[in-house]
């Protein structure tokens, strides 16, 4: 799931602009387990990295874990907490994170080294730009995060810096239970991190793989659609992001073969376990 998901999900992401708006009304509140856990799977495809021609389609494990307390919360738009005890303002914890990538399996980085499984972790504040606890809401989001690869040992390899705006709707026209999110926005990457993805030193140079430094800036930009509904005993989403590349600062790189990046997925999640106290929290 970006970001793949993958915007490694906190959120199992994005899709298509045909669904229904509807007017902001308050959504109605209930008497909720402080907490569920449970476990399932994701069926996911995506491009082997932002830029590639080459896809990997996967099956993973994917955790579910909800946390309703008065502070301190933990649902599908990560953990978060209250900034200056303001309903408009919150300071949110984001992860995001790419998955390994075998270049012994792709073609434009044959003979250079794997790309690691990373782990983007930081602040994120959320400016709410319509009154929260409403069935339609709109956000603007400014996630900042460290990117680290999952070595041994474990390297930082640089900043990512993801602003977009968040539409979310809580039980769709005709769709009772069913919660949809779209969101967009530009991607800035600094000089390490690109580095990580698209540059090629001299010893990796063959014929049509020229010599490479990327330099940070702009870095694309992103819109990603999702869909998931709460049934009693699991939970299902589906995600699709789309990523458009034209006008990066590395557009210029070898290891750049599409302007265009399309990844999406399915999940279930069974929930097994939950908290016998209950609180009052928004469906």
């Amino acid at each position: 799931m970006n970001s793949t998901l993958i915007t490694l999900p906190a959120s199992i992401l994005r899709l298509a602009c045909s669904l229904p708006l509807l007017v902001a009304t308050a959504a109605s509140a209930a008497s909720l387990p402080l907490w569920e856990a449970g476990a399932g799977v994701a069926v996911l495809s995506y491009p082997d990295y932002r830029g590639a021609d080459e896809r990997e389609r996967r099956i993973l494990p994917l955790p579910y874990f909800i946390y309703r307390g008065e502070r301190l919360k933990a649902d599908r738009d990560g953990i978060r907490t209250t900034l200056f005890d303001s309903e408009r303002i919150e300071l949110n914890i984001s992860a995001n994170g790419s998955l390994p990538v075998s270049s012994r399996d792709n073609g434009a980085r044959r003979g250079m080294p794997d790309l690691r499984t990373t782990l983007e972790l930081g602040p994120t504040i959320n400016i709410h730009l319509t009154p929260p606890h409403q069935r339609s809401t709109l956000e603007l989001r400014l996630p900042v995060r460290a990117a680290m690869a999952l070595s041994s040992p474990v390297r930082h390899v640089g900043w990512v810096f993801t602003p977009n705006l968040a539409w979310r709707v809580r039980d769709l026209s005709g769709m009772p239970g069913w919660n949809m999110s779209l969101s967009g926005g530009p991607n800035f990457q600094d000089r390490r991190y690109n580095s990580t993805f698209y540059s090629v030193a001299a010893s990796e140079v063959l014929p049509g793989r020229a010599a490479y430094s990327a330099r940070g800036g702009y870095s694309g930009s992103q819109v990603s659609f999702g869909l998931s509904k709460r049934f009693p005993n699991y939970w299902v989403g589906a995600f699709m992001r789309y990523d458009y590349l034209g006008g990066a600062v590395f557009e210029d790189s070898s290891l750049m073969r599409s302007r265009n990046a399309l990844s999406g997925g399915v999940a279930i999640s069974w929930v097994f376990g939950q908290s016998s106290t209950m609180v009052q929290a928004d469906q």
